[in-house]
């Protein structure tokens, strides 16, 4: 069977929809999993639920963060927030690592991710760090704008085969303090953090780049893709029935 795998939204409010990039199901689609798109509640019986029934969760891209839960009060720089969704991911990913189950985290997700674990980040590289890169390429989405450098003996290590690659790039915040509970795996040659992982077995990765863009030509996503869904496969062989009132 295939493994259950949770995607979260962005949510439009002027248009009152749900939104999610077709490439984040058909990423997890293509490598084995079963998408399922996650939409905001504030209720934590559910969050939970959602957490025992997945074996596996992404934390796709969208806007950005709300700087309130990293202690910071909004720069010029800041775009638009989505509060409700802070608090839904941020309920759900420590849920989800309670029990050891893998997360890949996607853009924002890494930033999110990040948060949840007591780590920092920037509002707006552009105005709080000097020197960078193009970090929102102006270039097809499965392009790959600029390299990266990846720490050896780290799992992306091993599944680039490489200390370098090339990915894309669309984005203007950035993971500032990567978490104690974590491991550096990557940077930007501008010393931007490109991805970091958990120090643990459990699949926990944050990346800063956008993998779903380019799964279909780009070994490193694929591999990065196959990987996670290996993990999420493991995690459902080991998964135990729900009983309906369990999280009621």
């Amino acid at each position: 069977m295939k493994p259950l795998i949770g995607l979260t939204l962005s949510y439009r409010h002027r248009e009152g929809y749900w939104q999610l990039s077709r490439d984040n199901s058909e990423a997890v689609w293509s490598l084995g999993g079963m998408p399922v798109a996650l939409p905001y509640t504030e209720d934590i019986h559910a969050i939970k639920a959602w957490a025992h029934r997945l074996d596996g969760l992404v934390l796709t891209g969208g806007n950005d963060i709300d700087p309130h839960l990293f202690g910071e009060e909004p720069i010029p720089g800041l775009g638009e927030v989505e509060p409700e969704r802070d608090q839904v991911e941020t309920a759900l990913v420590r849920e989800m690592i309670r029990q050891g189950k893998p997360v890949l985290a996607i853009c924002r997700g890494c930033q999110i991710l990040a948060i949840a674990l007591d780590g920092d980040m920037y509002q707006d590289l552009a105005s709080q760090r000097q020197g960078l890169l193009q970090h929102s390429q102006r270039a097809p989405r499965s392009h790959a704008s600029h390299s990266i450098r990846i720490r050896k003996g780290t799992r992306l290590h091993r599944l680039a085969g490489s200390d370098t690659a090339k990915v894309n790039s669309f984005h203007h915040q950035a993971v500032r303090r990567v978490p104690a509970s974590c491991i550096l795996s990557a940077t930007a040659p501008d010393g931007v953090v490109e991805a970091f992982e958990g120090k643990g077995g459990d699949f926990l990765m944050g990346v800063q780049w956008h993998p779903e863009n380019m799964v279909k030509q780009d070994p490193l996503a694929r591999a990065l893709y196959r990987d996670f869904i290996e993990a999420c496969m493991e995690t459902a062989k080991k998964q135990t029935p729900v009983h309906p009132n369990e999280y009621r």
